[in-house]
């Protein structure tokens, strides 16, 4: 990591009853906007709204519902503020509902793979695309994955989804690729692709990480039974994250996750002693 560059951290902000870490908490649109608001002031750099939990054994939502809660929300926020917005959803309608309302990037667990026009939508919206890898689908991704190796299928199939998006007209600097911790990974799946970051990085795209309060770290320390237990396992992932040039990390904790990246952008600017 260079002594000038942090990633950009991106604050996770959802309005669903089940997510499994805030599930519940910013439901209402009026807690969702101050939540929000919180999360700018402690320094997030990205907002990203969603209305579908995507938790293992998650109940889908309908696209009328999602709009319904996602959109007011990423309204009101850019009422108040020009901190982009991203939209955390697998469905073009609720992709382009968001985009109208204000947000400047789609952020897609599925990587435009849960509907046959997603890139094409994806290309007509001219937004910021995330691509992450999930092995199979919430409601079953946890059920015994397994991989040759993990970090090489990873790596193939974000970048076969990142040509199959230009291919439908996505330019490639709007291509974020995500390697999708927590989605159909054991916890030895999960340190090898953070271990393997900066091959990732290399691939010449933004990566985005999202560790934050995932149930790998729980298998690290058990104690951590909790989702709010997971803090500092979070930022230490992050920080790796960090080192490995990672251009954006999503996070429920901003103010915790700013403060400790702008320490270690702090140390690697400090040099040797005079």
């Amino acid at each position: 990591m260079s002594t000038a560059f942090r990633p950009r951290v991106m604050g996770i902000v959802n309005v669903t009853p089940d997510s499994f870490s805030d599930g519940g908490k910013f439901l209402a649109a009026q807690d969702g906007v101050e939540h929000a608001r919180r999360l700018i002031a402690q320094g997030a750099d990205i907002l990203d709204v969603g209305g579908e939990s995507t938790r293992p054994g998650a109940a889908p939502v309908s696209e009328f519902d999602e709009i319904l809660r996602v959109v007011p929300l990423i309204e009101a926020v850019r009422r108040a503020s020009d901190v982009p917005v991203s939209i955390d959803t697998m469905k073009p309608a609720v992709a382009r509902a968001a985009v109208k309302a204000g947000a400047t990037m789609w952020n897609d667990v599925t990587a435009l793979r849960f509907s046959p026009d997603a890139p094409e939508v994806a290309a007509e919206l001219g937004c910021e695309v995330v691509l992450m890898h999930m092995l199979g689908e919430p409601g079953t991704m946890q059920d015994a994955p397994r991989y040759d190796d993990v970090v090489a299928e990873v790596e193939a199939f974000l970048l076969a989804r990142a040509f199959t998006a230009m291919a439908a007209g996505v330019a490639k600097e709007k291509i974020w690729l995500d390697p999708g911790i927590g989605f159909g990974k054991t916890l030895a799946h999960n340190l090898a692709l953070i271990a393997a970051l900066p091959r990732f990085v290399a691939l010449g795209y933004p990566i985005l990480l999202g560790a934050s309060r995932k149930r790998f770290i729980a298998g690290i320390d058990s104690s951590a039974h909790e989702a709010s237990d997971r803090l500092g396992g979070s930022i230490a992932a992050h920080l790796a994250g960090a080192e490995a040039g990672v251009a954006a990390v999503r996070v429920h904790d901003v103010r915790e996750t700013v403060q400790a990246l702008d320490v270690l952008r702090a140390i690697r600017g400090a040099g040797p002693p005079p």
